[in-house]
């Protein structure tokens, strides 16, 4: 049973850090989240959102359990979670997954990982192991192929730093993961 839209019509900090151990779901493969980052809109200069609604920046100002997936560096897509109630931007970055079920499908499309740490610990990763594409853009996380279900909640430390990756924000501690688990990704 996919998690409610209204899990994600709250702050994106709490949504970030809650998603923490719920599983995302693509078709027969999935993976339990482990490491994410917020993106707080229009006050943070990180976010895509800063510079207001744009046709790339539409659906993290619409309503909320939408994914938003964009092309970074024009190399690989990054999977989003659109948060805060409709109309105000906020978006939840999926930097890591521990792979848990359709493994062999992962390999296949990550030929590059030699073990199961190497499928999803990293944003770009994580998205061609699952084959979440630019086509999924918009698509509604509470149901269709693409969703995310509760998972294991609680039962472990997280861990907060500074954002990866960017230079503008950078200071602002909005990196959320599961300490000790092996799927995050490095520095």
């Amino acid at each position: 049973m996919p998690i409610p839209r209204s899990f994600y019509k709250r702050s994106t900090v709490l949504v970030a850090r809650d998603l923490l151990g719920a599983v995302v779901r693509h078709g027969p493969l999935a993976g339990r989240i482990v490491e994410t980052e917020a993106y707080l809109g229009e006050a943070d200069e990180a976010a895509h959102s800063f510079a207001g609604l744009t046709r790339r920046t539409r659906v993290i100002f619409g309503p909320p359990g939408h994914a938003y997936v964009y092309l970074s560096y024009g190399l690989h897509c990054c999977l989003n979670f659109v948060a805060e109630p409709d109309g105000r931007p906020g978006c939840v970055l999926i930097r890591a997954l521990e792979p848990l079920e359709g493994l062999d499908q992962m390999f296949l499309r990550r030929p590059r990982a030699r073990k199961p740490r190497d499928l999803c610990s990293g944003p770009g990763k994580l998205t061609q192991a699952l084959g979440v594409t630019l086509e999924h853009y918009g698509a509604d996380l509470t149901r269709g192929p693409l969703t995310v279900e509760p998972g294991e909640s609680g039962g472990f430390d997280i861990g907060v730093s500074t954002r990866i990756g960017i230079t503008r924000s950078a200071e602002l501690p909005l990196r959320f993961f599961i300490r000790d688990n092996e799927h995050v990704s490095r520095r």
